[in-house]
């Protein structure tokens, strides 16, 4: 995608210096566009934990990457293998609920055990975690592709009146490598020329939604409104909204899906006023071991200071704002696990699906 014009992703390899990983550094947007340099396997775990990178898509990416790096600290050292371990210990540890980070660790691992000598190892490394941020955003260009067939046909209903979208969180260009999920086919519908308008949830406590989606949206000249997390329902009770599409962090083979707190009263709320409620993902969201997503995804709980303070720009500054009583006790799980009985249907790379454990294997038969 596009920053004021120049194409961006959201990682890469520094031209010039290949030991270099440049990402974007979310927590400061949208006030700020900043460009952080990754110099060590340790660097890329702290970036992932402090959610300087966030998004399934982005994490597994950034994983790959971590352990690109972590073969080339291996290799100065007496037991790459046990260096090597350590590593993707860390970096899995960094955020439970995303499954392609493991996923991206995994396929790491099995790529430099093939390899023989230390230099072919981290070069191994380094090709596949290319290959994986490549992917990654090329699953997002198709499930745009997929999705686009289900925003024109609200679209030819509506008779030129905008398609409006509801989203929560970011899962845009800036939760993958490029395009994004739930935003791929927003960006698809925006090249067909359909008017489109995307409600956006600001997604408390991070306002992932209100800061980034709603950057993205500003950049790429699409309407949107910023509302707050609760104002959903009221919107689909009064016809206001078209259609629910978010990402994911999780799905199980079965279909329940993990994603940002909230996401599960947005299905309930949509269910009760019969609106269509997708899931866009690349498939290494997929959890193929797993079929009972409420027993069996674990749920991240993090830091209650991200429930107790704001954190914004004032006077020019970026400023830390406390919005409870001192020593308030605050809850923070990040995700919740939405049953595949409210999901309308799975956008994917490969098609779209039904929420059951059939469907989705008739799109991936590899896995049965």
């Amino acid at each position: 995608m596009k920053v004021n014009g120049k194409q961006f992703r959201t990682i890469r390899v520094q031209k010039g210096d290949d030991k270099v990983i440049q990402v974007i550094n979310q927590p400061l947007l949208p006030h700020k566009f900043e460009i952080m340099d990754i110099l060590s396997c340790r660097e890329m775990a702290k970036a992932i934990e402090n959610m300087n990178v966030r998004g399934a898509g982005l994490i597994g990416a950034a994983a790959g990457y971590g352990m690109y790096l972590a073969t080339i600290e291996a290799s100065r050292q007496r037991d790459f293998d046990s260096h090597l371990e350590k590593a993707a210990e860390m970096l899995v540890a960094t955020r439970p609920t995303a499954t392609n980070l493991s996923w991206a660790v995994k396929r790491q691992l099995k790529a430099i055990n093939k390899a023989e000598g230390l230099a072919d190892k981290v070069k191994a490394a380094f090709d596949t975690a290319n290959a994986i941020a490549d992917e990654d955003a090329e699953c997002g260009r198709k499930i745009g592709e997929h999705g686009l067939p289900i925003l024109k046909e609200i679209a030819d209903r509506k008779n030129g009146e905008p398609v409006n979208i509801l989203t929560h969180c970011n899962a845009g260009w800036l939760a993958l490598v490029d395009y994004g999920s739930a935003t791929a086919p927003i960006y698809a519908a925006q090249e067909a020329g359909i008017p489109l308008h995307i409600w956006v949830d600001e997604t408390r406590p991070r306002n992932q939604g209100s800061r980034l989606t709603a950057w993205e949206m500003e950049q790429a000249g699409i309407p949107y409104t910023i509302i707050a997390d609760n104002t959903g329902g009221h919107l689909m009770q009064h016809n206001m909204v078209d259609i629910c599409i978010t990402g994911t962090d999780r799905v199980t083979r079965t279909g329940d899906v993990a994603n940002k707190i909230g996401t599960y009263l947005k299905a309930l709320a949509a269910k009760d006023n019969k609106i269509p409620f997708y899931v866009a993902l690349p498939s290494s969201t997929f959890d193929w071991e797993i079929r009972d997503g409420i027993k069996e995804i674990p749920v991240e709980q993090r830091s209650d200071e991200e429930v107790k303070y704001a954190f914004g720009l004032y006077n020019g500054q970026m400023t830390k704002v406390l919005l409870t009583p001192p020593e308030a006790k605050a809850a923070n799980y990040a995700f919740d696990v939405t049953p595949s009985r409210l999901v309308t249907a799975l956008i994917t790379e490969r098609g779209i699906c039904q929420p059951n454990e059939e469907s989705i294997l008739n799109l991936f038969p590899e896995q049965r």
